[in-house]
């Protein structure tokens, strides 16, 4: 009896720990993803060549103004995290893009999610990408800024998730776009090019965009 009791509360545990680790996903306790979830499910457009998908430095700006294409669509929700990138991306493969442009990263290490998790989270997802006949850009997560809190300790794990990535991507034959020397000085976001530490203004969407097009012309579209 007493055995089948310790058993009995063994797997009440096991079930119990398994749904708190469920409920507890970080994607799940951000507003915005449930918000924006609800626009990707009523908007009328069905295709786009061009998609990029990534958190509120993703949406800070409208892709298809700033190329100057109507093939182009953004999927960035605020605050997201590479978790939830996986758990949204039959929103991504519905549209049935040719390229898809990841940037995505900061806010996990916000959280303090090790580079090991995220970056095994990330290599997931550029798969499940690549196994639908897409071509995926991996970009750089970005620095933040000296403004931004912890500013020189997130950023050293920036720069291990960066090099994770180029690395993985280099031996599998994936484009990794570092637009760090172009927006950053020193391992950190040049102050003029955010306005709070993280987040861009116009002209680092502009110095972003130059190079986004460069690689659209190389693979042809």
């Amino acid at each position: 009896m007493r055995a089948s009791l310790v058993l009995l509360f063994f797997v009440c545990t096991v079930f119990s720990v398994q749904g708190f680790q469920q409920d507890s996903a970080l994607y799940k306790k951000n507003p915005n993803y449930s918000l924006e979830s609800e626009f990707y499910r009523i908007y009328k457009k069905k295709q786009a060549d061009v998609v990029f998908l990534g958190n509120s430095i993703t949406k800070g700006v409208s892709w298809s103004e700033l190329l100057g294409r109507e093939n182009v669509v953004g999927r960035g929700i605020p605050s997201d995290v590479i978790e939830g990138f996986l758990s949204r991306l039959e929103s991504v493969i519905n549209l049935r893009p040719k390229i898809v442009f990841i940037m995505g990263g900061i806010n996990d290490i916000y959280n303090w999610v090790p580079v090991d998790t995220i970056s095994a989270q990330y290599i997931q997802l550029v798969t499940e990408l690549r196994e639908k006949g897409i071509r995926v850009v991996v970009q750089s997560t970005l620095y933040v800024s000296p403004r931004w809190p912890n500013s020189a300790d997130r950023n050293r794990e920036v720069e291990k998730l960066n090099s994770t990535m180029q690395s993985w991507c280099k031996q599998n034959g994936l484009e990794f776009l570092d637009l760090n020397p172009d927006l950053s000085k020193n391992k950190f976001l040049r102050d003029e090019l955010t306005y709070d530490g993280i987040h861009l203004k116009a002209e680092g969407y502009r110095l972003w965009g130059r190079e986004i097009e460069k690689l659209l012309i190389k693979y042809g579209y």
